[in-house]
């Protein structure tokens, strides 16, 4: 049976011009919505019908260009991948639609991605490799050495996992989870031959691999199931098995985590931090947090510490999950 259901929906849409507007502002549309109907057809709709001037960007309408990927309630979607429905059943009858950034906004829904795509470019974003100009053979790639590179290759370059990244935000200088996810597809490809160099230039404090804080927002944000993270955290390891990691904060944090874990059976805060930054910097620096900390029993001394009933069990399962030697 054809559903032919129709609501009645209220779409808040984001306007601004920087060459004409101070400010941007909201203008509300109310639009009969149908089953069918992708967040797409409602920007089509607001531009044929109502105003010629909205502006937004789209192309290929099959969810693999990229070019309409915006946010919808903060969440971000592809225009022509997500039901309205659907959008509708998670955040009720109002909808408010805005740009991937609005501080990067150029005209309504179009924003300006040169910073997106100059971090792109900072990983090296091709294969590094001394080819035959006239080759006469294929090389060749197994089914395994493909699937090591975990479904990388499958980003379209939306930006969504970038513009979702509460780091890049408060860190202009953060390659962002796109990026590093194509660095990892390349890290990964048995043909290629910068691997080290690419590991080194994404190993950097304050803008590489270490300034992830596992937030999870480039997971939710994907809309191919990318997976940034899993690749963040691919690099990391990978700088451990080239030993192209530096004795640093960010090194040792990661180390200490593991350390914790196999020795108490969970995370103690308070060591973690004085394995990471040394004794000397955690008292001059991080005292007042830390007795804060205490006081809310968010930390306990070191002669506190118990252990996990079930600590052998943890052990095996820290050393079965451990692929590089730290």
């Amino acid at each position: 049976m054809i559903d032919n259901s129709k609501r009645d929906v209220k779409f808040k849409v984001f306007r601004f011009n920087r060459d004409s507007d101070y400010l941007p502002y909201y203008k509300e549309y109310n639009i009969e919505v149908s089953q069918d109907d992708v967040m797409l057809d409602i920007l089509n709709k607001i531009k044929w019908e109502f105003d010629g001037s909205f502006s937004y960007r789209r192309s290929c309408r099959h969810g693999i260009c990229g070019s309409c990927s915006i946010k919808v309630n903060d969440k971000s979607t592809l225009a022509c991948k997500d039901r309205v429905f659907d959008l509708i059943d998670l955040f009720g009858e109002e909808l408010i639609i805005d740009p991937q950034s609005k501080k990067r906004a150029a005209k309504d829904l179009i924003i300006d991605k040169k910073d997106f795509w100059d971090k792109y470019n900072s990983v090296t974003p091709y294969l590094v490799a001394d080819i035959e100009e006239r080759p006469e053979e294929e090389n060749l790639v197994t089914p395994y050495e493909y699937e090591m590179l975990d479904e990388a290759d499958i980003c379209i370059q939306c930006g969504g996992c970038y513009y979702s990244c509460p780091a890049v935000e408060a860190n202009e200088d953060y390659m962002g989870p796109a990026a590093l996810a194509l660095a990892m597809r390349f890290t990964k490809d048995v043909r290629d031959k910068g691997v080290e160099q690419r590991l080194k230039d994404v190993n950097q404090l304050g803008s590489g691999i270490w300034d992830c804080v596992k937030c999870m927002e480039c997971f939710q944000a994907c809309p191919k199931g990318v997976n940034p993270i899993g690749k963040i955290t691919t690099l990391h390891q990978q700088t451990f098995e080239k030993e192209i990691h530096n004795d640093d904060v960010a090194t040792r944090h990661a180390v200490g985590f593991k350390h914790s874990i196999d020795k108490h059976g969970f995370l103690d805060e308070g060591g973690l931090v004085m394995y990471s930054d040394g004794i000397f910097k955690t008292m001059t620096h991080h005292a007042p947090v830390g007795l804060k900390m205490l006081s809310k029993g968010k930390i306990v001394m070191p002669w506190n510490l118990p252990k996990s009933k079930k600590l052998d069990e943890i052990k095996k399962l820290v050393k079965i999950s451990s692929k590089v030697k730290f």
